[in-house]
């Protein structure tokens, strides 16, 4: 399945602590069908000093599942669904909202 979500894309949370909010994806994880994205499902973690990190309570991102996260349109920054088109024999990824192409 080709990947409608990429790194660096704009998305939107549906769902969850942070719906509406929006933030750039940082790594994506197909094979678990989740997303880091920034500043979005964040959790403390309490961690043990190490050789090159001190004791202390750190914030961080989490997770969050595809399904829960729509790319942003970049005509009018609205959620939207992404599908795919063959443009000069080039895949390339296209908002259903608009029709805008997302991809350079």
């Amino acid at each position: 399945m080709a990947a409608k979500i990429k790194k660096g894309d704009k998305v939107v949370v549906l769902t969850g602590k942070d719906k509406g909010r929006t933030g750039e994806v940082l790594q994506v994880l197909p094979e678990k069908t989740r997303a880091f994205v920034q500043g979005i499902n964040q959790v403390r973690r309490h961690t043990k000093q190490t050789a090159d990190q001190e004791a202390g309570i750190y914030t961080k991102e989490a997770s969050i599942h595809l399904s829960n996260l729509a790319l942003v349109d970049p005509k009018d920054n609205k959620p939207t669904r992404v599908g795919f088109e063959i443009k000069d024999g080039a895949k390339v990824r296209v908002a259903k909202r608009s029709g805008e192409k997302i991809d350079g």
